[in-house]
């Protein structure tokens, strides 16, 4: 017999960067299919305005943690909100990118957003994917990108993480899926987002922009029927393209030049 959405991945979902963009999203339609929901971010005057619309809207129970996900000890500030609950679902979506030629940006900001991105993931996973093995269901979905699938200039941290996270959930899709764990590597593709509005880009026709609702709907849909998605039907053409058409290194440069003519140009110095 199928099972509810909130009886697999029920009673609560963990979003993190949940207070804008696609965590944001992620957190409105958890919680629209039924789910309580915790949401982590480091703005804590917006996590309560998307708590308390949340609440408002859907009914559901809502809690908030205000924190940096780049710090060393992560759990010492989650754990104490999320032990009395049953974390079904764990979205790990927290991230930022940094589109700049690589030795001219900050160490220290790689490495946060190394930690961000991954590292944080990482910890999550470890630490909610045992309860759910135990209960024999939920769910975990790891935000990648289309930049995983190729080396991308510009933004070469950025895509080594979302990599990691990419072969991350499609290995734990297979060793978790065995104990009823569904675990999900979601390229959400260039989406409008705060993160994206941020960069300034320029328009091109051969990138196709997406809203997050859409985006995070293909995610959710896709969690438990496969390991990995790509979302929107251009970007999974586009790629599909590259994968079969083009040498690998073709692939990097036309990747890279999309990335170069819509956040650039930058000069690097060859």
């Amino acid at each position: 017999m199928k099972t509810s959405f909130p009886e697999r991945y029920g009673p609560w979902a963990l979003i993190t960067g949940a207070s804008r963009g696609l965590g944001a999203e992620f957190a409105r339609q958890c919680a629209e299919r039924g789910l309580n929901v915790i949401l982590i971010a480091t703005n804590a005057a917006l996590l309560k305005e998307r708590a308390d619309s949340i609440q408002k809207d859907y009914g559901v129970e809502v809690r908030t943690i205000a924190l940096d996900l780049s710090g060393e000890d992560i759990l010492q500030e989650i754990t104490p909100v999320t032990d009395s609950l049953e974390i079904g679902l764990l979205v790990n979506n927290a991230g930022f990118s940094l589109v700049h030629p690589f030795l001219d940006s900050p160490l220290d900001q790689l490495e946060k957003q190394l930690h961000v991105n991954a590292r944080a993931g990482l910890i999550l996973a470890h630490h909610f994917s045992r309860k759910m093995v135990e209960r024999r269901r939920g769910g975990i979905i790891f935000l990648s990108s289309g930049s995983a699938l190729y080396g991308t200039a510009y933004c070469a941290n950025y895509s080594g993480t979302k990599a990691y996270n990419l072969i991350i959930a499609e290995s734990l899709w297979h060793e978790l899926g065995r104990y009823g764990v569904d675990v999900l590597g979601f390229m959400a593709g260039s989406t409008k987002t705060p993160g994206w509005d941020a960069g300034e880009p320029k328009s091109c026709r051969f990138v196709k922009v997406m809203d997050v609702k859409s985006a995070v709907a293909e995610a959710l849909n896709a969690l438990g029927k496969r390991p990995s998605v790509i979302a929107g039907k251009s970007n999974r053409l586009g790629f599909f393209i590259l994968g079969k058409m083009m040498s690998r290194s073709q692939a990097i440069r036309i990747v890279s030049g999309s990335i170069n003519k819509i956040f650039g140009p930058f000069d690097d110095g060859v």
